[in-house]
């Protein structure tokens, strides 16, 4: 199992970007969360295949319709907690 820690950068609050990456994790069988950020980005933290992950990033990087996604800071990592879904953080 690949986990896969991101944050996106733009404007990405207030544009519904929590709940399109919401869609996007379960089409591709992701597990984690997705999570606003004080310092205005999103926060999300993926597991699954390799190239679910892998497509779940250009989604990101495409964003909602009304989101302007400027930048995505991706850092594969090692973690032992295995998420059973995906869910929106507050």
């Amino acid at each position: 199992m690949n986990t896969t820690h991101v944050i996106v950068e733009g404007l990405v609050q207030g544009v519904f970007f929590r709940d399109y990456t919401y869609g996007q994790a379960l089409q591709l069988n992701i597990s984690g969360y997705v999570k606003n950020l004080p310092d205005r980005t999103v926060e999300a933290m993926l597991q699954g295949e390799k190239k679910a992950i892998e497509s779940m990033l250009a989604r990101l990087k495409q964003g909602s319709p009304r989101s302007q996604v400027e930048h995505l800071r991706v850092q594969n990592i090692d973690v032992e907690e295995q998420f059973s879904s995906f869910e929106i953080r507050y």
